[in-house]
């Protein structure tokens, strides 16, 4: 059950950098993405910790920031228009082989 609330931390990670993103432009504040990015932040944080009873500390860390970098990676192309070139997702591609690397080399 750790490793759902593992990835589930990590899916919440999407959430802050969109809020953020969302709640600050150079139109001024948007107090609701904000809300958005601080919740996602303190629910992310909320599982990650619970994760961490069971899976080893620097596996979780790992695995929570490149499930919300990989995430992140692909809500930049698809709702900003971020570039989608070969390199970036090879080099994504990467993170995502490391994490599943880690899945398996771990004993929990």
């Amino acid at each position: 059950m750790a490793w759902v609330y593992l990835i589930v931390a990590g899916m919440f990670e999407w959430g802050w950098p969109l809020g953020l993103k969302l709640g600050w432009t150079d139109k001024g504040a948007h107090f609701g993405w904000l809300a958005v990015g601080i919740f996602s932040m303190a629910a992310s944080g909320a599982l990650l910790l619970i994760a961490q009873r069971t899976i080893p500390m620097g596996t979780a860390y790992a695995v929570w920031t490149g499930t919300g970098a990989v995430g992140t990676f692909l809500i930049g192309i698809a709702v900003f228009s971020e570039p989608a070139t070969f390199m970036r997702f090879f080099f994504v591609g990467l993170i995502i082989t490391g994490i599943l690397g880690l899945k398996l080399a771990s004993v929990s």
